[in-house]
């Protein structure tokens, strides 16, 4: 995009587009790390489609039962060789990821089995799942009478290793690893993160489960969690493994006993994997996972502009730019309510949908405070599209992911910049 262009149909000025010309050049070696883990990854994709003989039979869903969807079944072999794993469960019907997730909390634990939580407490749309939330009593998992434990992240936002160890009982069936972010200001864990906490565990009890919640993490390392451990992981298709172009879904991917019991609660015992219809998502899912690894790494060079720009401009940051990084979110935080939302509502102004909605803070099913989202992508609640969302409290932080493209994320971030610089808040 020239200058000219953002000059005369974006309206930003010479000195904005400057600025990010600047600090392109000075990320560039950390876009050639992200080209190399996006080269191996797309490998990864390739050989394991190439595998099983990917087809354009594969490509059709079924509808009523499901039964004998060849597409649907290939599909989660593809995901099983490419997350090393024994079985997976790819699923339209999986609407989220927190959806995903609770597969497989409710499919692995029964009453008197222990949940710990390495991470602190979990995001706000986990709580009441796990019954910390407001609504304990309607099914939540110490309704059902599952003992759940959390173990305090180290001010350095590493899990306390030696005290999880220590809280390890014989009742202990579950240790679940978060492993963005989520809405907290720290560093999400890396894959050699995950894998010296799972060493440990395991050293401790070989038979307790270690599951990992991989939303947000698909591709931006060159392993997975089940690549170093982990029992089970679960996430959504409207994430990264999704591409941009998988409408729905979610997958749970594992050891097969394990893997199986998700199956069960997400259709019901003894039938499990058996049936689903795919309903004609198969190509939109398989499409979605070839472009995965690239549209990451676009998500990725995107955070990586962020961070260096708005650190430049005086805002605390997370991730820096020269970071490792885990996942696709970047955290930024703001001096005031006003410049928070003044950022947000300018990410949507650069998207190529509903680019003329302005997002004003809501109460946002699940949240415990109003929340704010720009979201103008083409499948509603993705995240692998550029998206920023910000609970609206202190301190106010705002969190952003995705990005189909660098350059729309390049473009919003420069129309961030103007209406701040208009506003009063910054200056270049």
């Amino acid at each position: 995009m020239s200058e000219n262009i953002l000059e005369e149909k974006f309206n930003i000025s010479k000195d904005v587009i400057f600025l990010l010309e600047k600090a392109e050049n000075d990320v560039e070696e950390e876009f050639k790390k992200i080209d190399k883990i996006v080269e191996k990854n797309q490998y990864k994709v390739l050989y394991a489609m190439q595998k099983n003989h990917l087809s354009d039979i594969h490509f059709n869903g079924t509808t009523g039962y499901g039964y004998g969807d060849i597409g649907r079944d290939t599909i989660e072999k593809i995901y099983s060789d490419i997350f090393n794993t024994q079985d997976a469960l790819v699923r339209p019907q999986i609407v989220s990821g927190t959806h995903a997730i609770s597969l497989c909390l409710y499919g692995v634990l029964r009453p008197n089995d222990e949940l710990i939580s390495a991470c602190g407490t979990p995001y706000d749309t986990l709580t009441d799942i796990i019954g910390k939330g407001s609504n304990s009593n309607n099914g939540s998992l110490t309704d059902l009478g599952i003992i759940y434990k959390e173990i305090p992240l180290l001010k350095n936002g590493k899990i306390d290793v030696e005290r999880l160890i220590g809280e390890v009982s014989r009742k202990t069936k579950m240790v679940m690893i978060q492993r963005s972010k989520g809405y907290d200001f720290r560093y999400s864990l890396s894959i050699d993160d995950i894998e010296f906490v799972i060493k440990k565990l395991k050293d401790k009890n070989k038979d307790i489960i270690v599951f990992v919640d991989n939303c947000y993490g698909e591709f931006t390392e060159d392993l997975e969690p089940t690549d170093v451990g982990a029992d089970l992981i679960a996430g959504s298709l409207i994430k990264n493994p999704g591409g941009g172009i998988s409408p729905t879904g979610g997958y749970v991917a594992g050891k097969k006993e394990l893997v199986e019991k998700a199956a069960y609660r997400l259709f019901a015992p003894g039938i499990g994997k058996k049936v689903g219809p795919t309903l004609n998502t198969n190509r939109l899912t398989l499409e979605g996972l070839f472009f995965s690894p690239l549209i990451v790494g676009n998500a990725l060079k995107g955070a990586i502009i962020l961070a260096k720009i708005m650190e430049t401009l005086g805002y605390e940051v997370l991730p820096r730019f020269n970071d490792l990084r885990t996942d696709i979110v970047q955290a930024i935080r703001f001096k005031t309510k006003e410049e928070l939302i003044t950022f947000i509502q300018s990410i949507q102004k650069g998207s190529p949908v509903d680019s003329h909605v302005v997002p004003e803070p809501w109460d946002m099913p699940g949240y415990d405070d109003q929340v704010i989202m720009a979201a103008g992508g083409f499948i509603q609640g993705s995240s692998i599209e550029l998206s920023a969302d910000a609970p609206i409290r202190k301190p106010y932080t705002a969190y952003v992911q995705g990005g189909l493209s660098y350059y729309q994320v390049k473009l919003s971030l420069m129309i961030a910049i103007s209406n701040m610089i208009e506003k009063g808040f910054i200056k270049i």
